[in-house]
């Protein structure tokens, strides 16, 4: 091995042992998920540490994101088929007017949650890199899952992953 190579192997092997221990800064699959508490747009307040026992569901998104809106019937449904002790959904409205989600969420019959973050505080805390994204949380409070981009959430492959986190 050239002495170049070793020198990076060894720098590259202090580095990843220096970052063991670390908490990340943002959501990171099999770790804690971030905190927050938020109002709904019924002025329920959520806080997803008091969840704990419960599988949730968090999505971003927006109405202005025609994939988001896409995606929300799909949301809906599975809400709707899955036990409401076991499962939460939280939908996350980010960068958008909370009348425009009330509106939407009326015309479609929609139920599911709708948060509310004025601040955009949360989406920061998830890494957020667009919309929509979503985030499983297991009974224990770690994120299991994260899916970047729009899918239909009614589906048999998504019923089964989130029921096998309800029946663990």
């Amino acid at each position: 091995m050239k002495l170049s190579s070793l020198l990076f192997l060894l720098l590259c092997l202090s580095l990843s042992i220096s970052a063991c221990g670390e908490v990340p800064n943002v959501a990171t699959v099999g770790i804690t998920a971030p905190d927050f508490t938020l109002l709904d747009r019924k002025g329920n307040t959520w806080t997803l540490s008091e969840l704990k026992g419960q599988v949730v569901f968090v999505n971003f998104w927006a109405t202005w994101c025609p994939p988001c809106k896409e995606e929300m019937p799909s949301m809906q449904n599975l809400y709707s088929m899955l036990p409401q002790d076991k499962f939460k959904m939280l939908a996350i409205l980010q960068n958008d007017k909370p009348e425009s989600a009330d509106s939407f969420a009326e015309n479609l019959g929609i139920t599911l949650p709708i948060l509310y973050d004025p601040s955009n505080s949360v989406g920061p805390k998830y890494g957020l890199t667009g919309l929509p994204e979503t985030f499983i949380i297991d009974k224990d409070g770690r994120l299991r899952e994260k899916f970047i981009g729009p899918a239909q959430w009614d589906s048999p492959k998504f019923v089964q992953l989130i029921r096998k986190y309800i029946d663990e």
